[in-house]
């Protein structure tokens, strides 16, 4: 079977290098589904769990805050604001997090405060969504 090599970088380190048979994450528009052969692309990525299955079979999870996607025929980069391995998410931290976004939106007063602590809700929303995907992927195997 073909495959598609693809790597997930954020600022401070390499995420995922290898190859894949098949990777989803969510673009700006929706969730893109990308495989061996796809037409080249460029595209801004949203909060959320880019998932990637391996030619093994095996399934990585990685969240990613935002960032860019390029897509070629033969590989896939993905270049994130921040990015986590999922088995690194911390749903405590995530969860306080996002008690503290929906405080913060309650509680603003000017424009760009309401629009940071919307944009922090969005990240730990995604974060949770991605530790359930997670669970569901773990309770199936």
């Amino acid at each position: 079977m073909a495959s598609i090599k693809v790597d997930v970088v954020s600022a401070e380190e390499q995420i995922f290098s290898g190859q894949a048979k098949f990777v989803s994450l969510p673009g700006e528009a929706g969730e893109l589904g990308i495989l061996p052969g796809h037409a080249p692309l460029i595209t801004r990525i949203r909060p959320g769990t880019v998932e990637i299955e391996t030619e093994n079979g095996q399934t990585e999870l990685v969240f990613v805050a935002g960032g860019i996607l390029e897509v070629q025929p033969t590989n896939v980069t993905v270049l994130a604001d921040t990015a986590i391995r999922g088995k690194d998410l911390d749903e405590a931290k995530a969860e306080q997090a996002r008690r503290a976004a929906e405080e913060a939106l309650q509680n603003t007063g000017a424009n760009l405060e309401y629009a940071t602590a919307q944009a922090e809700l969005a990240y730990a929303t995604a974060q949770l969504a991605a530790i359930q995907r997670m669970r569901r992927r773990r309770g199936q195997q």
